[in-house]
């Protein structure tokens, strides 16, 4: 499954399930948050805003889901 900018999504935080949007699709390493991250195409991050909070992280495909 792949998703595009502005795709809302839902994903597990240690809080529950939170929903927001995909700001952006990475398919290369990329730092964020002072922390490097190694996507690729076959396994693409993106970097996500929660709807609640408005704060960005970045996750798996795999741990996102289409709401």
């Amino acid at each position: 499954m792949s998703f595009s900018k502005g795709d809302k999504v839902t994903w597990n935080t240690s809080q529950g399930t939170t929903e927001g949007k995909v700001v952006e699709k990475h398919d290369k390493e990329f730092t964020f948050d002072d922390q490097t991250f190694k996507a690729s195409k076959d396994e693409p991050y993106y970097t996500v805003e929660s709807a609640k909070s408005g704060k960005q992280a970045a996750h798996k495909e795999s741990a996102l889901s289409k709401k």
